[in-house]
């Protein structure tokens, strides 16, 4: 790779829109001439076979003129309020912008909750994959209607790290109204040094360049972004910081306009594997024959026709151990299914676990992006 990353490198690409660029501050409008550009832009990285998702804010600062909702700092109950009634109205300027280029939108809306609750984590993170699979372009925002300050982001530069995570994704482009990371404030101190590139993990020195400051619209500075950075490189995913205010900001994002990158020392299947290795507990384990052990060792997942046990009690998405007859453990994984349906599969061919369990399930017990060998 390349000192500076490049988007057309990258399979799955996240980009983060903020609400400074998205509305006009005086009259709550979506700036539909941007949006135009920005939908061409997509509309091309699609075309290189590369796979988009949006993570967009706006919808509080639309829906509040909707409302008629003041300048003042909104009560949680009315930011409520006005995201749904400006969601609707951002998913239906994203469907047109994004409908003449023959791209398909699906809106996600998630909470905090989801992506810290295991279970939730998988259900979203296997139908963002679904999606994307389908050639559509996921649109998640946070589900501000029913989240409360204990399970909210507060803001969505955050969320697209955390969304970026879960779908292991190559890149996070944070567009905003600023064009990187200083080493001070440049809008208190004309001497600010801009910082074009950094790599591995943000040192303390790094984290205290941010300051404080915040957009107009939107909830989050340079601090919140340097803590989806932070999310970012852990889970082993390049992110951009970019000034995203001119028409086709990734296109100019591409041509080599000052931004900020931000380069981790693993890529995400490697990040992931890590944190499936070292990071959770195990919640069960199952016992697998020679020729379940021949194919894990050749990079292939885990089929029910190859287990020969379950052990303990796990739910759709634990961690569990992999061990041979001998008790052996080879291997740490990521199960699709509750104990109580693998016992039901265990020996059976893929073919036969519809028959069985009365409804679709996943081909593999373990597929081989969520298993990690000894």
């Amino acid at each position: 790779m390349s000192a500076q990353p490049k988007i057309s490198e990258a399979k799955r690409v996240v980009i983060k829109i903020g609400s400074a660029l998205l509305v006009e501050k005086e009259s709550g409008e979506v700036r539909r001439d941007w949006l135009a550009t920005l939908a061409k832009d997509v509309a091309r990285i699609r075309a290189r076979g590369q796979e988009v998702v949006v993570v967009s804010s706006g919808a509080i600062a639309v829906g509040r003129r909707h409302l008629n909702l003041s300048n003042n700092r909104l009560r949680l109950e009315e930011s409520q309020a006005a995201a749904a009634t400006g969601m609707m109205r951002l998913a239906h300027a994203y469907q047109e912008a994004l409908a003449p280029h023959d791209l398909t939108l699906s809106q996600v809306l998630v909470t905090l909750d989801d992506s810290e609750n295991r279970r939730r984590y998988i259900n979203a993170r296997n139908t963002l994959d679904t999606l994307l699979r389908l050639g559509a372009v996921p649109l998640i925002n946070e589900n501000d209607t029913v989240a409360t300050d204990e399970i909210r982001f507060g803001d969505n530069d955050r969320l697209a790290a955390r969304v970026a995570a879960m779908i292991s994704a190559d890149m996070l482009v944070v567009l905003s109204h600023m064009d990187g990371l200083y080493d001070r404030d440049p809008t208190e101190h004309d001497d600010a040094v801009h910082v074009p590139l950094i790599k591995g993990e943000l040192t303390a020195e790094i984290e205290a360049m941010a300051g404080t400051g915040k957009s107009a619209e939107g909830s989050g500075g340079m601090v919140t972004k340097l803590a989806a950075a932070k999310i970012a490189l852990g889970a082993g995913t390049q992110m951009v910081i970019a000034n995203g205010t001119e028409d086709f900001p990734l296109q100019r994002v591409e041509a080599g306009e000052l931004c900020t990158w931000f380069v981790p020392t693993a890529n995400p299947k490697t990040a992931r594997k890590q944190w499936i290795a070292a990071s959770l507990k195990p919640n069960g384990g199952v016992v697998v024959d020679a020729g379940a052990l021949g194919a894990l060792r050749a990079g292939k997942s885990l089929l029910p026709a190859g287990v020969m046990e379950i052990e303990g009690n796990f739910e759709r998405g634990d961690a569990i151990v992999v061990r041979v007859t001998s008790g052996e453990e080879i291997a740490r994984g990521l199960i699709a299914y509750s104990a109580e349906d693998a016992r039901k599969i265990i020996g059976m061919k893929t073919s036969e676990i519809e028959s069985i369990l009365g409804y679709r399930g996943r081909d593999e017990m373990i597929h081989r992006d969520d298993l990690v060998l000894n």
